[in-house]
Formats: structure tokens, C-alpha cells, sequence
């Protein structure tokens, strides 16, 4: 039967996976898994198997996940001032993140402004990992420890950090090192316990898992940030409160399956590589951005010349095409793009995002190709009328 939508958003969120959806299911009747009784304790086994499953994802030890409501509140609680190693307090006292990094990392956690120091990125949206060196050289460890934020991949363009090379550098620097894996992560393998990072921050709704449910991981337990929720001591006391037993079920079932799918990264990348020929061959003209860096296999960013990106995602979505004009963080909000502007595009200009999955097939990629096409026609008779 043919597809009525083609959904090429899944940087946005990905669809919720079968296995997931069945593993929801099957833990919303389960009990409170603090209960002592042998009905808590079958709900405690669940949460348990899931965060064996979300560690393996990033190669960390089950007892270093920490889970979350998502995202955004596991970057609240790591972009903090305020540590603990065992009883004694740490201080971090400056913030350095990237000018392209997502809005929960830009917002700074629990820095004051005047905390916040943002490092540059170059016109393919890669950090400044110069201006970074020369950034941490500065800083005043007599006062407290630098902590580095960045993303893994961006959300927009998809284009990949060199996350390693930062990893060196916050290290020799005596810093910490938060990445924002949420993008990164069942698209890229990621090693937390090579020296990645120190800690990560994931997301479930990205690999198709529900939404609502997240994760920061830790490659050790030396040092943790002070608690963003205190309570009942839940999560070994990093995150109180009742864990969302039926979220963190689906997200270990995505997890599962997000990690079998880096098998498959040639072929969404093949995918991804047929969607920028449709946008040359209708468009010679358009820009696809971040394309000469390393990128995502299923992410790409483009903009049109004479075509506004707003318009153009109402025209997709009236012709049965979900994408993306820019990221969708904002409460449904379309603006001009941060990232371009930071990359050195103007803040002017918008573009278009298709992200795509596994399930993303051949007839999706010719609705895309059919609306691309009469979005461009109607450019072509706006030009000649003129």
C-alpha cells in the first residue's frame, strides 16, 4: 500500500520502534520499583535490564548510567558549578561550549552568564579547537576546574566533532568533558570508556525510544555534580524521585536495537547521498551545509536560493512530507538558524533539514524528489513573472 506521509524528521525524533512500544506496554502495569516486595522487585529488574542495555549502546558500566526525564534536564544537571567526589565539594568554575551547540547546552545549566565562555565554530560548523586550547590556557585553575560542553554531531547539519581531539585537550587542560551524544549516539559508535568523554548525555526519542526518558553517563563515579532533583535517593541519589519505568523499559529497547543498527550506517548513508542528488539535480544552486566535514549518514541541511526555508517546509508538509526547517527544540518555533549564523552564513538565512532512519525507503525519498520538484517549478515561474 502506498505511503500517504513520507517522515523525514527523525532528528527531531526518530519513530517509536515495535520492540519499544512493546516494552512500554508491558511495564505500565508494573509496580513501584522501590518496593521491597517481590512485585517491586520484578519492576527493579526491568529498569535494571534497561540501563545494562542504554550502557552497552556507549560501552559504560550499568552502575554509571544515571536516568533522566531527557536531554535537556541531563545537561541541567551537568553544566553545574557545583560537584561532589565522595564528601568532599569541587567547583567548576567557568563553562566552555560551542557557538553551534544545542539550545540546552548554550543556556549554560546552572552557569551564570558571565560564566559562559562560547568557542567559535568554521564555516563546516567544526569547533575551534584553537581557540579552545588558547581559552582553557587562560583560565584560573588556582580558582577551580574548567568544564568543556559540545555536542557529538550537530542536530542541524549532522557534522561530527572531533571529539577526541577535544577529549585531549580538556584533559591536558585539567578540565571535565560533558558531550551532548543525543544525535551521535546508534549513528556513530561511541566509546565512553576509551577516553570519549567523561560524561554523556542521551535521549530516547532519538533512536526510537519514547520520549520523556533520557540518560547522563558517567565513565566513572569518582565525581559526580550535585543532584538536580533531591527526594527519595532514587538512581543512587543523582536523580530522585519515582523512575519512569514504562520510558526507561522503551528506551532500553531502543537502545538494543539502536546498536544492532550501526550495521546498517552505509545504508542510510546511501539514502542520505540520494537525497542530495534529487536537491542538485532540481537545484544546482542550493547549498548543502557542513558537507566537505565529517557528517551523520543520515542528516542533511540545505538551503535555496530565492526559496524561503518556512515556506518551503509548509509546501513539504502540504505534499505529505515531514522535515525540518532547522532543529525542532524551540515549541515549534522557526527562526533563523544559530548554527548557520554561527558557521558564518548570515542569521538571515534558513534551511531545510531531512533526516532519515533505517525504515526510510525508496518511496519516501520519491515524495521528497516530487515536492522538491514543484517547489522549485513555482521558484522558476516567480523568476520569469518578475
Amino acid at each position: 500500500m502506498a505511503a500517504t506521509r513520507a517522515y523525514l524528521d527523525y532528528n527531531a525524533s526518530a519513530p517509536l520502534l515495535p520492540d519499544a512500544r512493546a516494552a512500554v506496554v508491558a511495564a505500565l502495569d508494573a509496580a513501584n520499583p522501590s518496593s521491597v516486595h517481590a512485585e517491586g522487585r520484578a519492576a527493579r529488574r526491568q529498569i535494571e535490564d534497561a540501563r545494562r542495555d542504554v550502557a552497552r549502546l556507549v560501552n559504560a558500566r550499568p552502575e554509571h548510567v544515571v536516568f533522566t526525564s531527557g536531554a535537556t534536564e541531563g545537561a541541567s544537571m551537568l553544566l553545574s558549578p557545583d560537584w561532589q567526589m565522595g564528601r568532599g565539594g569541587i567547583r567548576m568554575t567557568h563553562l566552555y561550549v560551542s557557538e553551534a551547540d544545542h539550545p540546552c547546552l548554550l543556556s549554560g545549566g546552572r552557569f551564570a552568564a558571565e560564566q559562559v565562555t562560547r568557542i567559535g565554530v568554521d564555516r563546516n560548523g567544526i569547533a575551534d579547537v584553537e581557540a579552545l586550547t588558547k581559552a582553557l590556557s587562560a583560565h584560573d585553575k588556582a580558582a577551580g576546574l574548567p568544564l568543556v560542553a559540545i555536542h557529538a554531531a550537530n542536530n542541524e547539519t549532522g557534522v561530527i566533532q572531533p571529539v577526541g581531539r577535544i577529549a585531549e585537550i580538556v584533559k591536558a587542560a585539567g578540565g571535565v568533558l560533558v558531550v551532548d551524544a543525543v544525535q551521535a549516539a546508534g549513528r556513530i559508535p561511541i566509546d565512553v570508556s576509551a577516553g570519549y568523554a567523561d560524561y554523556l548525555i542521551l535521549s530516547s526519542h532519538k533512536i526510537g525510544g519514547p520520549k520523556g526518558v533520557g540518560a547522563i553517563v558517567a565513565q566513572a563515579d569518582l565525581m559526580m555534580p550535585k543532584p538536580l532533583i533531591n527526594g527519595g535517593g532514587q538512581e543512587k541519589g543523582h536523580r530522585a524521585g519515582t523512575e519512569n519505568l514504562p520510558g526507561i523499559a522503551g528506551f532500553g529497547a531502543a537502545a538494543r536495537a539502536a546498536l544492532a543498527g550501526l550495521d546498517d550506517v552505509d545504508a542510510v548513508a546511501r539514502r542520505r547521498d540520494e537525497v542530495e542528488a534529487i536537491v542538485r539535480e532540481l537545484a544546482p544552486d542550493a547549498e548543502i551545509f557542513g558537507a566537505a566535514a565529517p557528517r551523520l549518514a543520515n542528516t542533511t541541511f540545505f538551503a535555496i536560493p530565492g526559496i524561503k526555508a518556512e515556506t518551503a517546509q509548509i509546501a513539504f508538509d502540504l505534499a505529505g512530507v515531514a522535515l525540518s526547517a532547522g532543529s525542532a527544540c524551540s515549541s515549534g518555533k522557526v527562526g533563523p538558524s544559530h548554527v548557520l549564523k554561527a558557521m558564518g552564513h548570515g542569521d538571515s538565512l534558513g534551511a531545510l533539514r531531512v533526516s532519515i532512519g533505517r525504515a526510510t525507503g525508496a518511496e519516501e525519498i520519491g515524495m521528497f524528489r516530487t515536492a522538491l520538484a514543484g517547489i522549485v517549478a513555482r521558484r522558476a515561474g516567480k523568476e520569469k513573472a518578475a
